[in-house]
């Protein structure tokens, strides 16, 4: 299933979630330039879980510990990693900045990137591998989504047998299936401890759907009540 659109429109216009976008694009631009030293980059700016603990027994400062929370949002290892994540970003962004406005929608967004990065480092603590990527953060805004617009529908692009369709599918269902597929492959790379060999964080995007489903509460603003008025 493919997401295309959602059926809400937003109300003002999503200059956070533009901007947002544009940085990632920006940046996995510059990576692509980097060349040699593309590896390199990753590992300064990643977020290292091995590399996180142990810096809390060294005198290496605040900056070079938390700086790859905010640094790693805005990396990618790949086009179809980043076309994914921008993909949701696009339809799911507008409407949760519409509703919190555009600084808290800001600090919302980071906010949930750093509890994703923190799940991902307290559940694989020896892992040296760097974890990149807006995932997270994105699971974040998707949580928020959920609690904000539960009667919106996803146009998605289904395959079916050898032709492809457009169905419009519940944001209850669209959603609760892909936090399933979270959790059931967050629980297998626990089991068998795959994050440490690299691949997919899952947990990182657990970890940010949740963040994000709590602190929409403290976020978002509450929609005006109508008002009825009897005309004499």
């Amino acid at each position: 299933m493919i997401p295309l659109k959602d059926t809400i429109s937003s109300r003002t216009y999503p200059y956070v979630n533009i901007t947002l976008i544009l940085l990632n694009f920006g940046l996995f631009f510059y990576e692509l330039s980097l060349g040699r030293e593309l590896g390199r980059f990753i590992y300064t700016y990643g977020l290292i879980p091995r590399r996180f603990f142990l810096y809390a027994y060294q005198e290496s400062g605040l900056g070079a510990r938390y700086l790859p929370f905010l640094t790693s949002l805005f990396l990618h290892a790949g086009w179809v990693h980043l076309l994914g994540n921008m993909l949701f970003l696009w339809i799911f962004g507008d409407n949760v900045e519409d509703r919190m406005g555009h600084f808290k929608y800001l600090i919302f967004y980071l906010l949930c990137g750093f509890c994703a990065g923190l799940v991902h480092l307290y559940l694989n603590p020896n892992s040296p591998v760097p974890a990149v990527g807006a995932s997270g953060a994105i699971s974040g805004v998707m949580g928020a989504y959920f609690i904000l617009f539960p009667h919106s529908r996803i146009i998605t692009l289904v395959p079916m047998f050898f032709f492809l369709t457009f169905v419009e599918i519940p944001v209850f269902f669209f959603i609760g299936i892909w936090f399933l597929f979270q959790l059931f492959s967050g629980t297998a790379s626990l089991m068998f401890r795959t994050a440490i060999r690299g691949g997919v964080a899952w947990w990182a995007h657990i970890g940010g759907f949740l963040a994000g489903m709590i602190l929409v509460f403290v976020f978002a603003r509450r929609r005006p009540r109508r008002r009825f008025y009897y005309r004499w």
